[in-house]
């Protein structure tokens, strides 16, 4: 006897068709989060819009000199950047002092571990990379072609060409190509 397991999504209850659609999600913070962190699934294209409800968001550290532990306060970016009067927060941030990145307790990564690029984010989207193509990561090159070949272009990477049918089949900009009068043979 054989057994069948179907699988839906976390968020919607929608039937997942093929598990490569699935995303792994781990809530560390939430209101109603009692127990510590926990992971759940949910479908790429359920995802779409997380980027653009995103918040910017600063956290930072205050070290009182009469405290023995810091207070970490989270903010929006913006309130952030108001704070700075002297000269643009940019500027303050690039004229600061480095600070190591290790938290005690933890190891250090391995030399030569990569952390995951998560290419379903404006940050990284249309970057070249040899894993698949999700449709979350399709989804915002359709959306937002201009802005994602200018970031590539300011880092010198290739942009994505209309022109190139390659490029058009990998991120499913067949409709766009052709809005935009690009003959594709």
């Amino acid at each position: 006897m054989g057994q069948k397991i179907i699988r839906f999504s976390d968020l919607t209850g929608t039937h997942v068709e093929n598990d490569e659609d699935l995303v792994r999600i781990v809530v560390r913070r939430h209101p109603d989060l009692e127990d510590g962190p926990v992971e759940i699934e949910a479908l790429g294209s359920e995802l779409a819009a997380v980027e653009e409800l995103a918040l910017d968001l600063v956290t930072v550290e205050l070290h009182y000199p009469d405290a023995d532990e810091p207070e970490t306060v989270v903010m929006e970016a913006e309130a952030f950047n108001r704070l700075a009067s002297a000269a643009p927060m940019a500027e303050v941030l690039r004229g600061g002092k480095r600070v190591a990145l290790a938290v005690p307790g933890q190891a250090a990564a391995p030399a030569g571990a990569k952390e995951r690029v998560n290419y379903a984010s404006l940050e990284h989207a249309g970057r070249p990379h040899k894993g698949r193509t999700t449709d979350a990561e399709k989804q915002l090159v359709q959306k937002h072609l201009d802005a994602i070949n200018e970031r590539l272009a300011a880092a010198g990477i290739r942009t994505i060409d209309l022109n190139n049918p390659e490029h058009v089949a990998r991120y499913g900009l067949e409709p766009l190509a052709r809005e935009r009068g690009v003959l594709l043979g």
